[in-house]
């Protein structure tokens, strides 16, 4: 089954051709950083009129990449939330247009679903396993006991981690996307040097908040003010050093606390270098098995669409052409 993804869930417009949800024949993502990085972080209308721009461009690039006409395709699989309603909408309409005009059966993904499937695209993982999907819009942890099955154990109650790091670098005045960024002069810096708050919010809980630690560098700033150099090192180490143990320990918490042994990370704060690092040894610590996708499968992709849309459409779901963009789905 070859099937057609579509992810336009933010400022990425990405399309990519799978075949039987393990075997990726294309993938292209169109990338907007050049056009929000001047205001510091994503401007909605600005995303969806681009997309508007790009979605035939990208699909038509994934389909020559593939060597795969549209007709050859069996089935299309388009996010339609959670995410940034216009955005969602135009990837969303383009796969219902050629499902009519073309005959090909669509079903809606939800985007959270679309990342617990990079692991079964991946291949591998042993079932069940605690998700944590983490990202600029979501951070949460969930069991999966099977593809559909998911069990959500916690999730962000303000910030996600990803809006952290970007707010963070704005803050810093180090540009947009931060998170890539903050992980580079981490890399040079000492994540001991300053003592930012770990926000754990209680000792039995899964829930994420990060708006605290945002505001405690905000706090050391006005004080302080911007640091430079081996000092902004250090600072960038800290702040991500305090992200990654509550993501680490949350994680490892939520295994223990559900009896699974295997941990699978997804999310574009999944490509931190500090976060893989660090929570492979606490896996290896405490007898875990970690999956970690590449860092091009861990941002918003169509792979995952794609896969995900076949586990769904070789059962024979699809979706109707009502179907609407939902910009605060659930999992």
């Amino acid at each position: 089954m070859l099937v057609l993804g579509i992810e336009s869930s933010c400022d990425d417009m990405s399309a990519a051709v799978v075949e039987n949800g393990r075997k990726f024949l294309s993938c292209v993502v169109s990338s907007q950083d050049n056009i929000h990085s001047k205001y510091g972080g994503i401007v909605p209308e600005l995303a969806s009129r681009r997309h508007i721009e790009t979605v035939i461009p990208v699909v038509e690039e994934a389909l020559r990449e593939a060597s795969l006409s549209i007709d050859e395709i069996d089935g299309i699989g388009v996010t339609y939330g959670p995410g940034l309603v216009g955005s969602v909408l135009v990837g969303l309409s383009f796969a219902k247009a050629v499902s009519l005009v073309k005959g090909i059966p669509f079903v809606g993904i939800n985007h959270l679903e679309g990342h617990i499937s990079t692991a079964f695209f991946m291949g591998g993982i042993t079932l069940p396993f605690v998700g944590l999907i983490v990202s600029g819009g979501h951070t949460l942890l969930c069991k999966v006991d099977s593809f559909g099955s998911y069990t959500l154990l916690g999730q962000t109650r303000d910030d996600a981690a990803g809006e952290a790091f970007d707010k963070v670098a704005k803050l810093l005045n180090l540009g947009y996307p931060g998170g890539a960024v903050i992980d580079r002069l981490g890399k040079r810096g000492n994540g001991k040097a300053i003592a930012f708050p770990r926000p754990f919010i209680s000792k039995d809980s899964l829930d994420f908040s990060f708006s605290g630690l945002k505001t405690a560098v905000n706090r050391y700033v006005k004080e302080y003010g911007v640091p430079e150099k081996q000092d902004l090192n250090d600072l960038s180490a800290s702040f991500q050093e305090a992200v990654v143990d509550v993501l680490v320990e949350k994680t490892v918490t939520a295994c223990r606390k559900n009896g699974v042994k295997n941990i699978f990370i997804s999310g574009g704060v999944a490509a931190n270098s500090r976060l893989r690092t660090k929570m492979a040894e606490r896996a290896r610590k405490e007898g875990l098995s970690l999956t970690v996708p590449p860092p091009k499968l861990c941002t918003d992709n169509g792979v995952m669409i794609a896969s995900a849309a076949y586990y769904r459409l070789k059962t024979g779901e699809s979706s109707a052409l009502d179907l609407n963009a939902i910009a605060n789905l659930s999992l």
